[in-house]
Parts: C-alpha cells; structure tokens; sequence
C-alpha cells in the first residue's frame, strides 16, 4: 500500500510542478470545491446503484480531491497529506473510547451520543 501512496504523492508531485499540467497548477482549494462535491454526489449515486466497481471510482475519485487539496497546502507550507491522515488517526482514537480507553458503552446509542460530547468538546476547545 505504501508503495502505491507513495506513487501517487509522485505523480502529484509531477502534475503540480512547472512541467506539469498547466490547469492543475492554477487550481485553488476554491476552485476546486465544485469537483468534491461533484465527485461526493457521484459516489452516493454509486452507493444507491449497489455497484461495487463504480464506488471504488468514486472513492478514487474523492482521494484525488483529498490528495490535490493536501499537495496545494503542502506547496504553501500549510499542512501535508501526512498531517491530514495524523489529525485523522488522532480523531479515531478520539472519538472511540470504548475501543481505545476504558470507557464503558452498553449500545450503539451510547456511542453515537459520546461521539457527539466528545465532538462538541473539540469544537469548543478550538475556539
């Protein structure tokens, strides 16, 4: 897996750079909100139709927004694919206590409503 990351990091690297794709590279993290949400509709409509193959297109079609929104603030210095999969890992752990710590959960009700605390928590504590 790592191998096929790294590759695609690669080939960003590529299209990003002065010899790579001129509309690529005038893209913006504005300019391209159109395209996740685009992508993001197409891979509902592929979860609605049950097709598998379409789904996994879709996903690697959101990734490529994911990946050109890392590559875009990494060219700027502001965070890195790498830094968005840390903040993410870190969330998971989280927001699951009940697999990561020792918090007690009797349903799945009560892992949806600690989900909620712990989320409403992060968000006060950014601000």
């Amino acid at each position: 897996m790592s191998k096929k990351f790294d590759e695609l990091k690669k080939i960003f690297d590529i299209l990003l750079s002065p010899k790579g794709c001129k509309w690529d590279r005038k893209q913006t993290h504005k300019s391209l909100i159109k395209y996740l949400r685009e992508e993001t509709n197409e891979f509902i409509q592929a979860v609605k139709s049950g097709k598998p193959q379409d789904m996994k297109e879709e996903l690697g079609d959101i990734l490529l927004q994911i990946m050109f929104h890392s590559q875009l603030a990494k060219k700027k210095k502001i965070f890195t694919i790498e830094d968005v999969i840390d903040t993410l890992n870190k969330k998971l752990k989280r927001r699951h206590p009940h697999v990561f710590l020792d918090k007690r959960v009797n349903s799945v009700k009560d892992i949806i409503i600690n989900w909620e605390k712990i989320k409403r928590r992060e968000k006060k504590d950014v601000r």
